[in-house]
């Protein structure tokens, strides 16, 4: 009986390990961020930031009374177990699944101490929980669904001790104690709290060596793992690229050569063209690929679809002004799949696609001619993401960015491998083909629309997954007149504007789609941004999201957020501090260019600074290295003793952690090779619980 308590036991630990790996900064067990509390609420002891609101705390409330527990001390702590679910670090502690997870994991002083969480998570809470309440009736016990069967107790028996239902502390605490060594967090009796580590020390600079003299605006690893990765440029062509080790040589990109060329069908301006692209985590096997770009429907007759401004999203296009001379949806945003089978024995040894477009994803008019934003990348779930601006004009006039009838300045979330039925697609209203996320928000908010998966964005420009953590969604938002900003997204947030721009209240000149009170939605505020004073000769500014920085080229840089500014005068670092706890500071670095660059670099006259022009976009290969594509050229973040900037961790990191081998080629893909790990772990545990029983 003892063999079968340890091997399920065994079991239930291991089906905590394929719940959502690597949970960080705040975050409720449903995914969504917490929120802030208008007041305090009346059972659970938490005010401020929070996950529960008042209806959740008196469901809690009446959880609690129906245990029925008599004994004081008991009492206050199973609470305190209970509200954990308020906690704003919620999905750490549940890790990330409430439902088969009923209660938190509880601190363990058997365990490792995650050394980002106060001292107070070394106590032994579980040991605590066990010796008060070890002998006292609890009904409903939390501790129950998991337990039944282990001890030879029937499944609706009326057992309601610990001790009748666990054999021994040990047994109790391996099975909800511990505090994993993977940065996630337990649960200590009260709200989680993170060690502060104090003031970090920026990095002495950033060095750069060019690599290549063309304008790209996106970049991304060949999913193969491999030293190659593909470059795509604004009018509209996409090139594979073999990338040289540091200091080793140029990009050895062919531009006669395109992998795909759609220059007649992009429509190319200055807000215009091919804006982002995106490689399935299945590439290598299925060859499916896709691009975001815009189209003009006068040039190209397949550049049709419905209008952004329609009746649903309560606008009147017959209405609009033109702008820019262009009609109200002449131009489209399109999201089209190709495919690199046929071309070469196998996809990943292809160098060009076959040119026809293999299906229609997504098409939807633009009411102006700017903030369409474009990118798409895929998540570490597997699905797409679509950054989608506010649709332009000043101020976003039609408020389409807070209106949950308009996937305008929104961030949207499309399942491209299981496509809907022309029935599904007429009667969801869905602007392609593809089908919806059965997690998506709008399961929860029945005016939301199926797409949409956060909010209240105004242009969001260049977004990535944190590769070693991956609820990091990061995104840089394009302020209107004062403010730039960098986000966490989360699913369902909302990002403020127009209400807000940055932190600040936001008054639009004209509003003729209506305004939305600053007390009806939850905002999220930036984590970083800054003013558009940086940029004192332009008077203006305009972000580019970076990546977190994973490569130990710069071991000074690593873990740090790297970002910065359209018009090149400014690179930025953000560090979270405490670690996981979602706050940030950022600090403007100083970037040269090596000496010894494979490509000279060119300086600002009257200066050393590189002269890089715009910083359209950051990339990232398989190794981790960060790039920054610019109007002149390709640059590579290097090791910074190439610049004489200091590193006290660089030789070190050198000696002791020689440059990795090419990781996989996305955080998707290492996500889900770890989960296939987990999976074969759990394989493993029911293999052997099969045979204990024989």
């Amino acid at each position: 009986m003892m063999g079968g308590v340890l091997t399920i036991t065994l079991l239930f630990c291991n089906l905590l390990l394929l719940l959502h790996p690597s949970l960080s900064h705040p975050l409720c067990t449903d995914s969504r961020a917490p929120f802030t509390l208008k007041i305090p609420l009346n059972f659970c002891p938490y005010n401020g930031s929070a996950c529960c609101n008042s209806t959740k705390d008196l469901e809690l409330r009446n959880q609690f009374q129906a245990m029925n527990i008599s004994h004081q001390g008991c009492a206050s702590l199973l609470k305190s177990i209970l509200c954990a679910r308020c906690d704003q670090f919620s999905a750490q502690l549940f890790r990330g699944d409430s439902i088969s997870q009923p209660v938190p994991v509880l601190c363990n002083s058997t365990f490792p101490l995650n050394t980002s969480q106060s001292i107070s998570a070394s106590s032994g809470f579980c040991s605590e929980l066990w010796d008060t309440c070890q002998n006292v009736s609890i009904l409903n016990s939390p501790f129950a669904p998991s337990l039944q069967g282990q001890s030879g107790v029937t499944v609706g028996s009326n057992v309601t001790k610990l001790t009748e239902l666990w054999q021994s502390k040990t047994d109790f605490c391996n099975a909800f104690g511990g505090a994993s060594t993977d940065g996630s967090l337990c649960f200590d009796g009260g709200p989680v709290v993170l060690n502060n580590a104090g003031a970090s020390t920026p990095p002495s600079g950033l060095c750069l060596e060019k690599i290549g003299n063309g304008s790209y605006l996106s970049m991304v690893g060949h999913p193969d793992g491999s030293n190659r990765a593909f470059f795509s440029d604004q009018p509209g062509k996409i090139w594979l690229a073999t990338v040289p080790k540091e200091g080793a040589g140029k990009l050895e990109l062919d531009e006669t050569k395109p992998f795909l060329d759609l220059t007649d069908e992009v429509h190319f301006d200055a807000e215009f063209g091919m804006m982002g692209m995106a490689f399935h985590p299945n590439f290598v096997q299925n060859g499916r690929f896709f691009a975001s770009f815009n189209c003009d429907k006068i040039k190209w007759p397949r550049c049709t679809g419905r209008c952004s401004c329609n009746s649903d999203a309560n606008c009147d296009p017959s209405k609009l002004q033109p702008d820019n001379n262009a009609s109200p949806c002449q131009f489209h945003s399109v999201i089209a799949e190709f495919t690199a089978n046929g071309t070469s024995s196998q996809p990943s040894l292809a160098t060009v696609a076959q040119p026809s477009e293999v299906r229609r994803i997504f098409t939807m008019g633009l009411p102006f001619t700017s903030h369409h934003a474009g990118q798409i990348l895929f998540g570490p779930d597997g699905y797409l993401y679509f950054m989608m601006g506010d649709g332009g004009g000043s101020g976003d006039p039609y408020n389409f960015a807070q209106n949950k009838k308009s996937v305008l300045g929104k961030i949207m979330r499309l399942d491209i491998n299981n496509i809907a039925s022309a029935a599904e697609i007429s009667n969801l209203g869905l602007w392609g083909n593809y089908s919806i996320p059965k997690d998506n928000p709008f399961t929860e908010d029945e005016e939301l629309l199926p797409e949409i998966w956060a909010m209240g964005l105004r242009n969001p420009w260049r977004c990535s997954f944190d590769s070693e953590r991956p609820s990091y969604f990061m995104c840089g938002d394009t302020g209107q007149d004062e403010y730039e900003e960098v986000d966490i997204i989360t699913k369902d947030g909302n990002y403020g504007w127009r209400v807000y721009e940055g932190m600040n209240l936001y008054t639009p000149k004209q509003s003729p789609g209506g305004n939305t009170s600053a007390n009806s939605i939850n905002a999220i505020f930036p984590v970083m941004g800054y003013y558009h004073d940086i940029n004192k000769n332009e008077g203006s500014a305009s972000i580019t999201g970076g990546y977190f920085y994973r490569s130990m080229a710069d071991p000074c840089m690593y873990g740090r957020y790297v970002f910065g500014d359209l018009y090149a005068k400014a690179i930025w670092a953000g560090t979270e501090n405490p670690e996981n706890s979602g706050n940030f500071t950022m600090n403007e670095i100083p970037f040269s260019c090596a000496h010894d660059s494979p490509i000279q670099c060119n300086s600002v006259p009257g200066s050393s600074v590189p002269a890089l022009g715009y910083i359209f976009s950051f990339g990232e290969d398989n190794n981790k290295d960060i790039f920054i594509l610019t109007s002149s050229g390709v640059y590579r973040v290097v090791r910074p003793s190439r610049c004489n900037y200091s590193c006290s961790k660089e030789n070190a990191t050198a000696t002791s952690n020689p440059s990795p081998a090419p990781s996989s080629p996305s955080s998707q893909a290492s996500w889900l090779n770890d989960l296939s790990k987990n999976f074969l772990l759990l394989f493993s545990s029911l293999l052997f619980l099969v045979l204990f029983s024989i």
